[in-house]
């Protein structure tokens, strides 16, 4: 290999451009180490050393062949600043679901950029898009489509059953919000599965914050005799913030959903005990409901919520 390209390829971490080549040596130095075997098209006018690109799976095109981040960078380089990456590849970016190694690269470009989609990456076209502000955001170093696009986006490529969890972990963790999420729904009016999806969104907003606190909400603690609960209110306690599941103010009663693998290990179980007692301490009573009970017998589940919260209310009553 020539020796400016090799030194080249070394500064760059192994991924050129045609146009990198030709400011620092002539055309034909591609060429001659593509056919030496030490350059590899990736995509058009984009290379990368050939010792970065695995043997394994031979049949698949090279873009599949190198590491997930050097794919990208490559997508990058062939959308020459116009694109930024989307959909499933955008959402691995944003450390919601980790990309399969099948999947291709996706990358959302301007309706006028003349670049096409080619083996393992994706090229999707956009009306008014433009690889910048507010649109796009800068994130691991590479420009992504913002999150909440990102998930609406996302939302038909998912198996339906894999469709809730991005969305539910952004709001946790804080990184979006439900009427940031309802916003982004709107923009995108044909949608497959909108409504499924604007349906999850209604739910977060209402402080869902979980698979079995939508569930719980759908098919219990909502309808005749329950009151408006507050879900996910912030309570604190000395120097302890708690936050609850659904919490019915008047009554004082605080329902807890415990998910499937809840209490498989004491020291959980007892830092709930101790939770509850400080809870205890303003008179808030928890009660508590495991994941095979509520999806078992919901019909039971209800009746003792309701019978708790009349009882709290006889209590509260003054003679």
């Amino acid at each position: 290999m020539d020796a400016t390209l090799e030194a080249l390829l070394g500064q760059s971490g192994g991924l050129v451009t045609r146009r990198d080549v030709l400011r620092v040596a002539p055309a034909w130095t591609i060429q001659a180490s593509r056919r030496a075997g030490r350059l590899v098209r990736l995509l058009p006018e984009v290379y990368v050393d050939a010792a970065l690109v695995s043997e394994r799976n031979p049949d698949f095109p090279a873009l599949a062949r190198v590491q997930p981040e050097l794919a990208r960078r490559a997508a990058l380089a062939y959308g020459g600043g116009r694109g930024a990456l989307s959909r499933l590849t955008a959402l691995d970016v944003w450390g919601l679901r980790r990309q399969r190694l099948e999947e291709p690269v996706h990358l959302d470009v301007p309706i006028a950029s003349g670049l096409c989609s080619r083996p393992h990456l994706v090229v999707r076209h956009r009306p008014a898009f433009a690889a910048e502000p507010p649109q796009v955001v800068v994130r691991s170093a590479m420009p992504v489509t913002r999150l909440e696009r990102t998930l609406v986006d996302c939302w038909p490529l998912l198996p339906p059953a894999d469709r809730p969890a991005p969305l539910i972990r952004a709001v946790n963790d804080r990184l979006t919000t439900p009427q940031r999420l309802i916003a982004a729904v709107a923009e995108v009016p044909q949608l497959t599965e909108r409504t499924a999806l604007r349906e999850l969104v209604d739910r977060l907003a209402a402080g869902c914050r979980s698979p079995l606190e939508i569930w719980g909400h759908d098919h219990v603690f909502t309808g005749p005799g329950m009151p408006a609960f507050t879900r996910q209110a912030r309570v604190r306690v000395g120097a302890r913030t708690s936050y609850l599941d659904l919490f019915a103010e008047a009554e004082r009663v605080n329902i807890e959903l415990d998910g499937a693998t809840s209490h498989g290990d004491p020291s959980e179980r007892e830092i709930d005990l101790r939770r509850d007692a400080l809870l205890a301490t303003l008179g808030i009573l928890v009660v508590r409901f495991s994941h095979r009970r509520l999806l078992a017998d919901p019909a039971q589940v209800r009746r003792e919520t309701l019978a708790i919260l009349a009882t709290r209310r006889t209590l509260r009553t003054p003679p």
